[in-house]
């Protein structure tokens, strides 16, 4: 027999870090900016921690099983407590709200949700982006609805289009054909721009990366390209299985004419990729790629994002250890006020950069404190 690989199953979900002091309440309306000065822009809130996928590098089969303790319902932010702390942070500068998970479909009436976050503006009248991250599963039967909610768009997690392929890795044999009429059904509700997500793994699905992009070419869906990151502890990360960015992009100049293009928005992730057309130039008919180098290029540096999971820990990096108890606030009475302050505080002690750490030999992902599972807090 092989030897067995065991993963310690210590719940880092009970850890809470202290609120620090505020020296003063953020005005309403103000924006805030980290240690860094980066601004606090996109908000990504997960509505659950479960999912119908056990993808390898996300929910392992052999760690999230049938004995797994998931959070119990009144552990969870009710929408209204969702909706209050959204406000509150929009006040302070965040534009953009993504509803995460694991799968965020799962989260029962969540279109109630996005009908109540809908109706949420900036300091200036504007309205939100709000967007939804999924694995497809669900999408067919609920892209109207969401849309009807005041869903702006979604973004669909799709890993292969070989089936073989794609039931290894989701782990529970669902069928590339309902996740591909998810999107059909995204695309038909109006849930545009569509993002499609494949993490790619070197030896596991590297060859599906032109496939992919010859599917999605000219479909009005921009595909994204993530390298395989080492979030959590449970999802068996090796360096040896990320395929650099760099060499996708390769691969596909290899197959069609690229021209780069410049990021749509401050702190963007993706660096994107238009396909030329015959004059050389892009051509937005047939679309764009785009490239997510948290492994080997890291952007850590215009990070303006904060995460708040679906029991009410805020957190400052993917990558954090520990988030900070935001639901002890909310059930213990405070106002506004001293919620703004709250929030303000935090963004204002942030130093976060652990992928440039990682990508200068400075901290080794395989050691130091275990770190949130992404299952838990959405990518």
């Amino acid at each position: 027999m092989g030897e067995r690989t065991i993963i310690p199953l210590i719940d880092q979900r009970t850890a809470g870090l202290p609120i620090p002091g505020a020296t003063a309440t953020p005005a309403p309306g103000s924006d805030l900016s980290d240690t860094r000065g980066r601004p606090l822009r996109d908000l990504r809130i997960s509505v659950t921690d479960r999912c119908n996928f056990r993808c390898t590098y996300c929910m392992p089969k052999e760690v999230f099983d049938n004995q797994y303790a998931y959070l119990p319902h009144a552990a969870l932010l009710s929408f209204e407590e969702i909706t209050r702390l959204a406000r509150l942070f929009v006040g302070h500068g965040v534009r953009k709200i993504r509803l995460t998970g694991g799968e965020p479909l799962l989260r029962k009436n969540i279109e109630g949700l996005i009908e109540q976050l809908a109706t949420l503006r900036t300091p200036d009248g504007q309205p939100l982006d709000i967007t939804l991250t999924t694995n497809g599963s669900l999408l067919a039967r609920k892209a109207r609805a969401l849309a009807a909610a005041g869903l702006k768009r979604v973004t669909v997690s799709l890993d292969s289009l070989d089936d073989a392929v794609f039931q290894k890795m989701n782990d529970v044999g669902f069928p590339v054909r309902e996740v591909l009429a998810g999107i059909e059904a995204a695309q038909a509700a109006g849930l545009a721009p569509i993002k499609v997500n494949m993490v790619v793994k070197r030896g596991t699905n590297a060859h599906e990366i032109v496939p992919m992009a010859r599917h999605f070419r000219g479909s009005g869906i921009a595909l994204r390209f993530i390298e395989f990151m080492d979030v959590g502890a449970t999802n068996g990360w090796r360096m040896d299985e990320v395929l650099p960015s760099a060499d996708v992009i390769r691969r596909l100049r290899d197959e069609f004419a690229l021209v780069p293009l410049d990021h749509s928005a401050p702190g963007e992730t993706a660096e994107r990729w238009g396909y030329a057309g015959p004059d050389g130039r892009h051509d937005a008919a047939l679309g764009e790629i785009g490239v997510i180098s948290s492994v080997t290029k890291p952007f850590c540096g215009d990070c303006n994002r904060a995460r708040l999971s679906t029991e009410g820990r805020l957190y400052l990096c993917l990558f954090a250890a520990n988030g900070y108890d935001l639901r002890q606030l909310l059930r213990g009475g405070a106002s506004d006020a001293a919620m703004g302050s709250a929030i303000g505080a935090v963004w204002g002690q942030r130093a976060d950069r652990y992928s440039e750490l990682r990508a200068s030999g400075r901290v080794d992902p395989h050691t130091g404190e275990r770190r949130i599972e992404m299952s838990y807090i959405g990518g």
